[in-house]
């Protein structure tokens, strides 16, 4: 396992106040970035650069300006709109929080077999997908570390894998966007990624994808068996498991109970919140122009090449391993 050394933190953070000092536009950007906690920010990127300072501070460097050029610090005072619109794209890439684990750490669920990644333009995909980030590094962290009385800085995902078909894989391009923004921009803030009721074609995916993902990411993954109820109860209350490992939920009020649902609180504050912000700053009126623009960074040359072999090799890896496991 990769460790950020003491000495490449220290190391990191100097690096880091060097290369900003003297631009108000950077120190601010870094400033928002760590919310207070450089060393913890410093941790996550030499983690996702193996803990090289010279890349790990060019990781920070890219991710700051990207920041600045996107006004990304201000994407929280940009909602989507109208609420309908907010709504409907919810609805078609789910996901929801259903509350903390025991740690103080978010659960959010990701309903990955129900994407349905076509109804909108990818840009606003894209920047519904920033907003939720900035709200959980902005809010919800910040929220649990006072009241768990010590920092909160990851997250667990569940992914729910119901409905995964062939045809999800259509998607890929937006879900590699997405991703590509996560790696860059916010790495390590996921501490274990649940892979929930996995069919038979996910097994297929896996093989496919197991390779190409590094060794720190692997260990995060933890396939469950079936729903996972168990192994999730280990880390997380029967309250904060998703709708289908809950045994209070009826199956017929799974729908209005799920936090896939544009009315569960956690959507309802998020969208509450960002009409305050956007109030504060008076930019509703300019929100459809900003959105259309939200950019995606490039990695580096020899990550782009990876990821781009990914994306245009993935689908069709999976339907030959699915073909020929159905023969085997």
């Amino acid at each position: 396992m990769v460790y950020a050394t003491p000495e490449a933190i220290r190391e990191l953070t100097v690096a880091v106040d060097q290369a900003t000092e003297g631009n108000k536009l950077l120190v601010e950007a870094y400033k928002n970035m760590h919310g207070g906690h450089p060393v913890e920010v410093a941790s996550r990127f030499l983690k996702a650069r193996e803990n090289d300072v010279s890349r790990a501070l060019q990781m920070i460097l890219d991710s700051l300006q990207w920041r600045i050029i996107d006004d990304i610090d201000n994407v929280l005072s940009r909602p989507i709109e109208p609420k309908d619109t907010y709504d409907a794209i919810r609805e078609s890439i789910p996901i929801g929080m259903t509350g903390f684990c025991r740690k103080g750490r978010p659960v959010f669920v990701i309903g990955v077999g129900s994407n349905g990644l076509d109804k909108f333009p990818p840009h606003m995909y894209v920047q519904s997908h920033i907003q939720i980030n900035e709200y959980r590094d902005k809010v919800i962290l910040p929220n649990s570390s006072r009241r768990m009385g010590y920092f909160v800085g990851t997250c667990l995902k569940i992914f729910d894998m119901t409905n995964l078909r062939i045809s999800t894989l259509s998607d890929i391009k937006i879900l590699s966007l997405i991703a590509t923004i996560d790696d860059l921009n916010y790495p390590e803030k996921t501490d274990t990624y649940y892979i929930a009721n996995a069919p038979y074609i996910f097994q297929a995916c896996w093989r496919v994808v197991r390779p190409l993902l590094h060794e720190r990411t692997k260990r995060k993954v933890h396939v469950l068996s079936g729903c996972g109820r168990e192994e999730l109860l280990k880390v997380m209350d029967e309250n904060v498991l998703p709708d289908f490992c809950r045994s209070d939920i009826k199956l017929e009020d799974r729908k209005t109970e799920s936090c896939f649902s544009p009315s569960h609180p956690f959507h309802e504050e998020m969208w509450n919140y960002m009409k305050q912000e956007a109030s504060k700053l008076k930019c509703v009126a300019s929100s459809t122009k900003k959105t259309s623009h939200t950019a995606v960074p490039l990695p580096r040359e020899e990550e782009f090449r990876s990821s781009q072999s990914t994306c245009h090799h993935f689908a069709d890896n999976v339907v030959r391993e699915v073909t020929c496991s159905s023969h085997g």
